[in-house]
């Protein structure tokens, strides 16, 4: 996988996770500090999850997320 950094952000509490693509082909992914452990672990991985699929590649937003939402959590469970 490519370099991900990772930074924790207060953010209103409505967006989980915020992911971009960077100019070296890194990945940033913003997660909300003021969500609690759980919320952000899975918040990672559906950012991950992205970042695996080449979904910044795509043009189907909705689309990109509906498969992104198949991915399972780390505790087997639907996220």
């Amino acid at each position: 996988m490519e370099d991900v950094n990772v930074q924790f952000l207060n953010m209103d509490t409505k967006i989980p996770e915020h992911l971009v693509k960077n100019e070296d082909d890194s990945y940033t992914i913003f997660l909300n500090a003021r969500l609690s452990q759980e919320s952000r672990l899975k918040s990672y991985c559906h950012a991950l999850k992205h970042i695996a699929e080449n979904d910044f590649d795509k043009d189907n937003v909705q689309e990109i997320e509906k498969n992104t939402h198949k991915l399972i959590d780390y505790k087997g469970e639907s996220i």
